[in-house]
């Protein structure tokens, strides 16, 4: 089945791609008909902005240059992750595809030796490499990423809020205790999250607070190394802050009754003065709020170790060259041209304005004037975060990771204890 030359699926459709025939020559690209032919693994689909954005700079790049064919298939969600698995295993290697580092990203590619690395490739003209984190042992970069990393334990402040209650942005966690009783006063939370959805904690907050507790960047991963173990004071330690939020009343209990929607409003509505959360939610708080929120790493947490200011981010997916592709060179410096022209400074400002990355990995690039005041904020905070910290689901996964969120539920309703969710965590290692 083909639409055109190049083949079309959304999320879901897991029949239809399992009989679908990649066009072309070769495994993963040739010189054929006076074309080079790049087979291509996206992302996206047809009916996202991410999936219309891959098929429009397809068109306009194999425009521009007709010498060069960009042979795709596009999938989306778990379409997407199945069908690199199928690939892979079947040695139907694209030459370039969507990746990232980590192990939902980058894991498949990393296990079937088809990482190849772009580093010496880069325009360092161009790309400002101090700004893509090393992806292999010697400083290795797999995929281009789309931006810089994405930061995950961010705190949403309220400026105009916390300013009206007579307080300053707060530097340590005591100082958050202290804007309790005034907020309850006015029936305002300090800290909201959205509890309800379990992978929140996590991702959102747990990965924070494990690198400050621990005075370890990359504690997550010598725990998935099993050089850490999650029963090791670091990580109960890290557990029990939540436990101190909520005897403080710096966090409510019914946190974890609170889903991503409910949180959101809360937050723009002025229930919060600070919400916990991923940067790619700030586009999604009201315009008006949106003007008076500024993007911070949480303050100085108690028992912290170092790692002070640090935020947890996990590493920006982008597109990369394989193993298969990089064999031929026409294939090779057809995928890596194609690469510029995707990550033009133009394309890269619309995903900033779209609100998909948290700031270019361009050596410079200009800001439109017209740029909402939280894109700007979400650029300051991705440049002027120096410690950048180990995302747990990056690394742990399966039922491990769902017992860490779980047991986050669970200590923050007051069921369960520290010791016993990190015993549980533990007990869980494969």
């Amino acid at each position: 089945m083909k639409l055109s030359k190049k083949v079309l699926l959304v999320a879901g459709t897991a029949l239809m791609a399992a009989g679908l025939v990649f066009v072309g020559c070769g495994k993963s690209g040739a010189a054929t008909g006076g074309k080079v032919v790049v087979k291509a693994l996206a992302y996206g689909d047809n009916a996202n902005q991410e999936g219309q954005n891959w098929v429009r700079i397809v068109d306009a790049f194999e425009k521009a240059n007709p010498d060069i064919d960009i042979d795709y298939e596009l999938l989306y969600d778990e379409a997407y992750h199945q069908k690199v698995t199928a690939r892979l295993a079947s040695g139907d290697v694209p030459a370039l595809a969507y990746m990232g580092a980590d192990a939902r990203w980058g894991a498949p590619w990393a296990e079937a030796k088809q990482q190849f690395d772009m580093k010496p490739y880069l325009d360092t003209n161009v790309f400002d490499l101090s700004l893509i984190p090393s992806m292999g042992p010697n400083g290795e970069i797999y995929e281009l990423p789309l931006g810089t990393s994405n930061l995950c334990t961010v705190a949403f402040a309220n400026t105009k809020l916390i300013a009206e209650l007579g307080f300053d942005m707060p530097k340590t966690y005591e100082d958050l205790v202290k804007m309790v009783p005034a907020a309850k006063a006015k029936g305002i939370e300090v800290v909201g999250t959205h509890g309800a959805d379990g992978w929140a904690w996590g991702s959102c907050i747990l990965s924070g607070i494990i690198a400050r507790t621990s005075g370890d960047a990359h504690w997550v991963t010598k725990a998935k190394a099993g050089s850490a173990k999650f029963t090791d004071p670091e990580f109960v330690n890290a557990l029990k802050v939540l436990q101190v939020m909520v005897k403080d009343g710096v966090l409510s209990s019914k946190s974890v009754l609170v889903d991503s929607g409910t949180g959101l409003s809360n937050y723009s509505n002025g229930k919060y003065l600070f919400y916990l959360t991923g940067q790619w939610d700030a586009g999604s708080i009201t315009p008006e709020t949106q003007e008076v929120t500024k993007l911070i790493a949480f303050p100085i947490l108690p028992g912290e170790k170092g790692n002070g200011g640090s935020i947890a981010g996990a590493i920006q997916v982008g597109y990369g060259i394989t193993q298969a592709g990089a064999k031929d060179e026409k294939v090779r410096d057809a995928a890596l041209k194609f690469l510029a022209y995707f990550n033009s400074e133009a394309e890269v400002i619309q995903r900033l304005r779209d609100g998909a990355i948290v700031a270019p990995v361009l050596k410079s690039y200009q800001i439109p004037s017209d740029i909402p005041t939280i894109i700007k904020a979400k650029v300051d905070l991705g440049k002027n975060t120096t410690i950048i910290t180990d995302v747990i689901d990056a690394f742990i996964s399966g039922p491990q990771n769902d017992a860490i969120n779980s047991g986050c539920q669970k200590i923050v309703s007051g069921t369960s204890t520290p010791e016993q969710v990190a015993a549980e965590v533990e007990g869980l290692r494969s």
